[in-house]
């Protein structure tokens, strides 16, 4: 598969089929992820791959405890601003669309959340880490060590989907897997194989035309 069919092929999955992800391929995703680009190889990622009881009890420990009184950040700004809130909004319309849930079915919508706290049915949870006293370089890293797994995982014929919503059960992961105080958990991502019948899994998320962000010079 070339890189640019992964990048096309590459949606946040959220229907995974249970079945299971085998270990040595787990763990060549997560090493050759480490390829990614970083700033003066600092290489500020600490990972935990979770499957199976591990796995099913974390979950079970995070819906027992709750979230967190605060996330561990932000996810989004406050007041979110244009064009960045129509394009939050409309992805979000969407993806209730596709599964019949209309805007005033709030007990829909609040179920469909939940599902993010089981993966969405994934095997294997992949939770990211990062030290609290990196800056947005670091950051950065993160982001291209993710992108990198997310890209890895489409080639070997698996799907992804990161989710900051386990920024809101920090707390929780990050006694469970017994993490450094000085490290952070930035997010999890569910890792498996898309159940191609949902219909969530048809949800197509648009990209803004190039005209409203790039610019070209001197070509």
């Amino acid at each position: 598969m070339h890189v640019s069919e992964a990048v096309r092929r590459r949606m946040s999955v959220r229907a995974f089929r249970p079945d299971p992800v085998p270990a040595d391929i787990v763990r060549e995703l997560l090493e050759l992820s480490a390829r990614a680009p970083s700033g003066g190889n600092v290489q500020p990622w600490h990972v935990h791959a979770l499957t199976g009881a591990p796995l099913a009890e974390l979950i079970d420990l995070a819906n027992e405890n709750g979230a967190d009184p605060e996330p561990a950040y932000d996810v989004y700004p406050h007041n979110l601003w244009e064009p960045y809130r129509t394009r939050r909004f409309q992805i979000g319309e969407a993806l209730y669309a596709s599964i019949g849930i209309p805007r005033e079915d709030k007990p829909g919508r609040l179920r469909q959340l939940a599902r993010n706290g089981m993966l969405f049915g994934a095997p294997v949870g992949v939770f990211v880490f990062i030290d609290r006293k990196m800056g947005p370089p670091q950051w950065s890293d993160l982001g291209m060590y993710l992108q990198t797994l997310m890209l890895l995982a489409t080639e070997r014929g698996l799907d992804t989907c990161p989710q900051e919503y386990w920024a809101r059960f920090a707390n929780t992961i990050e006694r469970f897997v017994n993490a450094p105080e000085d490290r952070m958990l930035f997010c999890g991502v569910a890792l498996g194989y898309r159940d191609e019948a949902a219909p969530i899994n048809t949800l197509d998320a648009p990209r803004a035309p190039f005209a409203e962000w790039g610019q070209m010079h001197g070509f």
